[in-house]
């Protein structure tokens, strides 16, 4: 497996030379996010104010007095997700291929590619649920709002970067919240891939016409996909590798996810036998 993950045609190691390109980009994304968090500035139109905490009334509190404080309350109860690396593989047209703009991107089940390709991920099901918390409105549910999934399969590659998956496109797609702002992707567990903790990439955009025009995203983060999951899945066959490369790293050292990682650590349920799904609220 680390024999194909981030190697381009050229025969680059991109994933090397990647994650060590988006550190200075990762370092300053976070800078950024907390300096608008204190100075309640706007991102995308949604203030990314970063909450600590939550308000609950005294005993003795009026009906008409919570109501007030609940209506008050801003950004307190909902934690903005971070900033994060896109990695070098988002085909979002910021590092080489634009997948956003493709007709078929918009779609439900990610595990088969669109359009004229036709390969299929293989790997352990998992249905990845985000809901989107729009943290100007005090953690209101953000309808209409889009968003961007994608990662590296079974083997730890990458669809259109890798060169034995350079034509596929599975593992990538994008969905609009519905009413109480939930997006839901029916995919495959990733892999654990040489120098990273098991993850979910993802962006967040305003509406979905945005999206698809690769448009002004309000973040750009991932998903960690917590560790008694991992090590179900890859004790399955098929994901060998994983099994040693997850033993090589963790949450507190992984590059991405070492400085906290408690508003992107995502709760699975399920089984390996019947399918999992991952489940993270998403503060924007």
């Amino acid at each position: 497996m680390g024999d194909h993950h981030g190697h381009d045609d050229d025969g680059v190691h991109d994933h090397d030379r990647g994650l060590q390109f988006d550190m200075s980009t990762l370092m300053s994304r976070r800078r950024a996010l907390q300096l608008l968090a204190v100075g309640g500035l706007s991102v995308g139109g949604l203030a990314a104010i970063v909450g600590c905490g939550s308000s609950s009334p005294a005993a003795g509190t009026t009906a008409a007095a919570t109501t007030a404080t609940t209506a008050a309350t801003t950004a307190t109860d909902v934690a903005a997700v971070p900033e994060e690396t896109a990695g070098p593989f988002p085909a979002d047209g910021s590092n080489g291929v634009n997948v956003l703009t493709e007709s078929g991107i918009v779609r439900r089940d990610i595990t088969t590619s669109f359009g004229a390709a036709s390969g299929v991920a293989e790997g352990v099901p998992l249905t990845i649920e985000m809901t989107i918390l729009d943290i100007a409105r005090g953690g209101a549910a953000a309808p209409g709002a889009a968003v961007y999934a994608w990662h590296c399969d079974r083997e730890g590659r990458y669809s259109l970067y890798d060169g034995e998956i350079a034509s596929e496109n599975y593992l990538r797609g994008v969905q609009e919240a519905d009413g109480s702002g939930r997006v839901t992707f029916r995919s495959i567990f990733p892999a654990a891939y040489s120098g990273r903790w098991p993850h979910i990439h993802f962006e967040v955009y305003p509406r979905l016409d945005e999206a698809t025009a690769a448009g002004a995203k309000l973040v750009t983060s991932q998903i960690a996909l917590p560790d008694d999951a991992c090590a179900a899945v890859y004790a399955t066959a098929g994901y060998e590798q994983s099994a040693t490369n997850l033993s090589r790293t963790s949450l507190a050292t992984d590059m991405v996810f070492s400085d906290g990682y408690s508003t992107q650590l995502g709760t699975v349920t399920g089984s390996v036998s019947e399918g999992m799904t991952v489940r993270l609220n998403v503060g924007v």
